[in-house]
């Protein structure tokens, strides 16, 4: 009986991070100059980048901070730092701490631009 009430808990907090983590609130593309990107955490390491939108040169940029999960993107955008990207990205609200990532936009792939 006391491992079924502690078991309960466990698999409702599973199946709610299975659903925040598959089930996206929005989805799109930014476009910038990527100008910071970084593995950081104390136990769990995520990579966290920072884009640099701007519309018009001479004014002050927007700041758009993101999360990346996939190695494989974190390769691609390691190598984009200071360049013009366009990222695709999901957004999932609702995670609990920074253990998923420290913001709730997560980028899946990226484009450097030409």
């Amino acid at each position: 009986m006391l491992a079924i009430v502690l078991l309960i808990p466990v698999v409702l907090i599973a199946m709610y991070l299975a659903i925040a983590l598959s089930w996206s609130y929005s989805e799109g593309q930014r476009a910038g100059y990527l100008q910071k990107f970084s593995r950081k955490g104390w136990i769990c390491k995520t990579w966290e980048g920072e884009l640099a939108m701007t519309t018009v040169p001479g004014v002050s940029p927007t700041l758009w901070n993101f999360t990346v999960r996939k190695d494989a993107t974190a390769r691609q955008l390691n190598l984009a730092l200071g360049r013009r990207v366009v990222l695709y990205y999901q957004e999932h609200r609702g995670l609990p701490g920074t253990c998923f990532g420290e913001t709730a936009y997560f980028v899946d792939s990226a484009r450097i631009v030409p």
